[in-house]
């Protein structure tokens, strides 16, 4: 099963977030199947690619949590008409 989920980036105390689709077998750092997104929690910045995320979704990806509540906050369901 494939999941957008985060993949850690960034120094010590500084760290920044690529949102990335990833098969569930693979550890976090593992080989992507593409990159979807960027979040950087410092300055609540948030760069998504919706047709990506979009695609990803209505193929049955399931979002952990996190995600899910970075996409709510982005209203991405709004936009691509899919409910998260």
């Amino acid at each position: 099963m494939v999941k957008p989920r985060l993949r850690r980036h960034g120094k010590k105390q500084r760290v920044t977030y690529r949102i990335i689709a990833i098969d569930t077998q693979f550890r976090r750092e593992g080989k992507a199947i593409e990159e979807v997104g960027f979040y950087n929690p410092r300055k609540e910045q948030t760069q998504l690619d919706l047709f990506a995320i979009a695609t990803s979704l209505k193929q049955g990806a399931q979002s952990t949590v996190t995600v899910r509540d970075i996409l709510k906050r982005a209203k991405v369901s709004e936009q691509i008409g899919i409910n998260l």
